[in-house]
């Protein structure tokens, strides 16, 4: 019996063991001729970060996209981004569903987990769902997106652009092909590609529960507290992000300063948008002053919306923080929003995420100080945070990172991708609560 619960997998164990399957088979891809320019493949250890960062939605990458990989080493890419997006469940269950096999009780707790639902009721329906949001919504933003670029280049190759950027930013990648790291600064005051794209971030870091409230909402007339919270702190988030960085970048002869009031507003947008763990980016991310960058990573800290593509703590996480921090100050017991009374148990594991999200981060700097010595602190930082919030923004270190770096990388992106306590749950044999009670104790605090 104990040998059969050690070896037991419950759904964070199949999810750890999961996402490690897919990066591996990624990796192995991205390692044969075919998949490089140079007919000779990746390195293993560069195959791995980058089917590590395409699984993960991250977008950190130690080789450039469009000129090192090939049609098949793109569409290897592609195709990891969107599995790892949407999660390896959603297209087990997709299969599944075309084979006409049952979805069982022990596959439905793995959806729910896997898209961090809060119960097993209609996950299969949401999982249907999931699946045509995503074809709509990146569809037509392909089109839009291929519509602009075919004043730039070719006609097919402005679709394959059009559909690999839609892709791409919709799961908070930020994978590009424009060659030279350069992301989409090429259209840094472009109002089609920067609102299209900053949509796609949006809607795929707001999460799918709340895209199906949004749909379900002509017949049910009301969102849940889940979905209130997340449109008022994603809002919040953009609006006053967007605001500082204007304020911050205005002067800045790099960045703001050369552009139309028009530029500056949307090089503004897209610069508080694409923190919440997109990756790519209209302005040269080093040319940013420090205040911005130490905004950038506050903003990718706490990164998307729960059940989304996105990663970071989350806004309800940090929302749940800040009520539980405004609560004890008023002198009040009770985090209350929008008249609903938030649990302690929610309480706790917002606390439990923030602060293995901070120790992770710590960590892997600390870490990164030690493997890349000649480099600034506040770009180790920044790739470390990024790493870890799975955005993809980048000073320039991925590139220059050690082989020692660049492991530390890899792990810093799984574990923010599946999350430090589906791990943590992953590797505890079995937990159970206290058979008994310690008796209270106080201790000063502040």
């Amino acid at each position: 019996m104990n040998k059969k619960r050690m070896f037991y997998l419950d759904p964070p164990k199949i999810l750890v063991l999961g996402f490690s399957f897919i990066i591996l088979i990624g990796a192995f891809l991205l390692t044969l001729p075919a998949a490089t320019v140079d007919g000779k493949g990746l390195p293993w250890l560069d195959a791995l970060f980058t089917a590590t960062s395409a699984t993960c939605v991250t977008g950190l990458v130690v080789v450039d996209t469009g000129t090192t990989f090939t049609l098949f080493g793109q569409l290897v890419i592609l195709a990891l981004i969107q599995i790892g997006g949407l999660g390896f469940m959603t297209f087990a269950t997709l299969f599944a569903l075309i084979l006409g096999k049952r979805i069982s009780l022990k596959e439905r707790l793995l959806i729910k987990e896997s898209l961090n639902n809060l119960s097993i009721d209609g996950v299969v329906r949401l999982v249907k769902r999931i699946l045509i949001f995503t074809a709509v919504i990146e569809l037509i933003g392909g089109i839009l997106l291929a519509i602009r670029f075919s004043f730039d280049m070719p006609l097919p190759k402005a679709i394959y652009f059009g559909f690999f950027h839609a892709i791409s930013n919709f799961n908070n990648a930020g994978f590009d092909l424009m060659g030279d790291f350069r992301s989409l600064t090429g259209y840094v005051d472009d109002p089609l590609v920067t609102l299209v794209v900053c949509t796609l971030i949006t809607l795929g870091g707001i999460g799918f529960i709340v895209m199906n409230e949004v749909y379900e909402y002509r017949q049910t007339r009301r969102f849940s507290l889940h979905t209130k919270i997340v449109f008022v702190m994603s809002s919040i988030l953009v609006v006053f992000g967007t605001i500082l960085i204007f304020i911050l970048e205005y002067h800045n002869p790099k960045t703001l300063q050369p552009l139309s009031p028009l530029g500056k507003f949307l090089a503004s947008l897209y610069q508080a948008v694409t923190p919440r763990t997109a990756g790519s980016n209209t302005l040269n991310i080093p040319d940013l002053t420090q205040p911005t960058l130490f905004l950038i990573i506050f903003l990718m800290f706490i990164g998307a919306s729960p059940g989304s593509t996105g990663g970071g703590i989350k806004t309800t996480t940090f929302a749940t923080l800040l009520g539980a921090v405004w609560s004890n100050i008023k002198g009040k017991e009770d985090v209350i929003f929008f008249r609903n009374r938030i649990l302690y148990d929610t309480i706790y594991k917002a606390l439990t995420v923030t602060v293995s999200g901070l120790f992770v981060v710590m960590m892997i700097t600390m870490l990164l100080t030690i493997t890349e010595p000649n480099k600034d602190f506040l770009m180790i930082l920044f790739e470390a945070t990024s790493a870890f919030a799975t955005v993809g923004l980048s000073m320039g270190l991925t590139p220059e990172l050690s082989p020692v770096g660049k492991i530390l990388i890899i792990l810093t992106m799984f574990a923010g991708r599946v999350g430090p306590l589906t791990i943590a749950y992953a590797v505890t044999l079995h937990r159970k609560p206290d058979p008994f009670k310690f008796p209270k104790g106080k201790i000063m605090i502040g």
